[in-house]
């Protein structure tokens, strides 16, 4: 039998499932509490969050010659509820690392030292690579994206009747923080294979032997993703495989090492 460090305990102390659930709601009115002040903060500030956003579709329509770009709204409610979810957007980000350090709080009590020892690591790489993932979006997706679709527009027109694009700020702004979330979220593939790496699922083995397919999936997720020019599908499918190939590391290094005899 493998012996056991007697210094890997749990800090929890036994505690009625009433007394649980108490901790659970304290921990979720603190994440509720900084999300509603982040929220308040963002919807403040919302012009700023805006012109942030709108920033990188104003840069390509100006480079092609509109010397005006705008957003419209053409319901009457549109725009209020534009600035809701702009500080719904900024309250997320904002509020995110106290509600990660909630969430922390109300599960670390019931780890091991040696697993507290081995998340933290996960945990302060989470944010670090969403921002990451979000700035890949931001710098380099948008605009190549932005430029392929306005490219469509013809400011001539044939018979003097132009075709331009002034899209609709809600659908324009929807797009743009749904592909920063969920290019955060493709971010955080290293911590993903590391975790299920951490409690056996998967090891750096099989990842290794996958890696041929898996490179033919996340080609095929980038034409899917991407404006359909290969310039475009290597800026997107590069950082998917760079990422894989740091999961297979990660993978490595946190794995469950079988036993010897």
């Amino acid at each position: 039998m493998a012996d056991t460090n007697e210094e890997d305990t749990i800090d929890d102390k036994p505690m009625p499932l009433l007394d649980h659930l108490i901790e659970l709601r304290r921990r979720l009115m603190w994440s509720l509490g900084a999300f509603a002040i982040c929220f308040a903060l963002s919807y403040y500030f919302s012009a700023t969050v805006y012109y942030v956003l709108a920033k990188p579709l104003a840069d390509v329509l100006r480079a092609m010659g509109s010397p005006d770009p705008k957003l419209i709204y053409t319901q009457l409610y549109e725009a209020f509820f534009v600035r809701i979810k702009v500080g719904m957007f900024g309250g997320m980000f904002l509020g995110f690392p106290m509600i990660a350090c909630q969430l922390w709080l109300f599960v670390a009590p019931g780890l091991y030292k040696s697993e507290k020892r081995a998340l933290l690591p996960f945990l302060a790489a989470t944010p670090v690579l969403f921002i990451l993932g979000a700035s890949l979006a931001y710098f380099v997706l948008f605009p190549i994206a932005f430029q392929f679709f306005a490219g469509f527009q013809d400011l001539t027109g044939g018979g003097g009747v132009p075709i331009e694009l002034v899209p609709k700020v809600g659908e324009y702004l929807d797009l743009v923080m749904k592909m920063i979330i969920a290019c955060g979220l493709v971010f955080q593939m290293p911590v993903g294979i590391a975790l299920l790496a951490k409690v056996g699922i998967v090891n750096a083995k099989q990842l290794r032997e996958k890696r041929r397919w898996a490179i033919v999936g996340m080609t095929i997720l980038a034409a899917i993703a991407a404006p359909p020019d290969p310039i475009s599908m290597v800026v997107v499918a590069l950082p998917l495989i760079v990422l894989y190939e740091v999961s297979i590391i990660a993978a490595s290094l946190v794995e469950k090492k079988p036993v010897e005899d």
